[in-house]
């Protein structure tokens, strides 16, 4: 036999015995249970919310999410006086909420029942022109097609151009340049 055939049968031996040992040893267990409770104990004392480990036979992740902290705010209820309080000693008012920035918007345009009102479809930015140095799209006593843009709503930095989606002269507009508005809110007020 020749002295390269021999040299290949020692190669392909020693990479069978290699392929065999690493075999064996993926077979035995490098982390037994016990050993992963310690290591996930010494994850948690340290403060640890993430924790990677691997090597040739195994890959342990251990990862944990804190809790959500719930913040409840809790308004206090102001009671009723025992004893009467002359007038001049008035009790100082309870404080109440502010309401969202679209209340009185919704408040004006409950008392103009006979125009049609054009609602904001999204939560975003009022502007009533495409830019600050630029025309107002419409104003009080403008006619308005169904496709006539009537102000824009930034929302997540995106313009979005609202449609007026009736014909009819403008007569209200509910929200100042630059307010913050809610889905629904009445934007215009609109006399068909």
């Amino acid at each position: 036999m020749s002295q390269q055939a021999t040299s290949a049968k020692k190669e392909t031996a020693r990479k069978t015995a290699t392929k065999s040992a690493r075999a064996a040893k993926a077979t035995e267990p490098s982390l037994n249970m016990e050993e992963l409770r310690e290591l996930a104990e010494l994850v948690d004392a340290h403060g640890f919310t993430d924790f990677e480990f691997e090597n040739e036979t195994i890959r342990v992740r251990l990862s944990k999410q804190a809790a959500p902290q719930i913040v409840q705010a809790v308004q206090p209820i102001a009671a009723a006086p025992v004893q009467s309080v002359a007038p001049a000693q008035a009790a100082p008012a309870a404080k109440t909420e502010t309401p969202h920035p679209g209340a009185k918007a919704d408040a004006e345009a409950a008392a103009d029942e006979d125009l049609y009102k054009i609602p904001s479809p999204i939560v975003g930015t009022f502007y009533r022109s495409p830019a600050p140095d630029k025309d107002p799209y419409v104003q009080i006593g403008s006619k308005v097609a169904p496709e006539t843009v009537v102000c824009i709503i930034e929302a997540m930095k995106l313009m979005n151009e609202i449609l007026a989606e009736i014909s009819g002269e403008v007569v209200k507009i509910y929200v100042e340049n630059g307010q913050p508005v809610e889905y629904g809110q009445p934007l215009f007020g609109i006399r068909k």
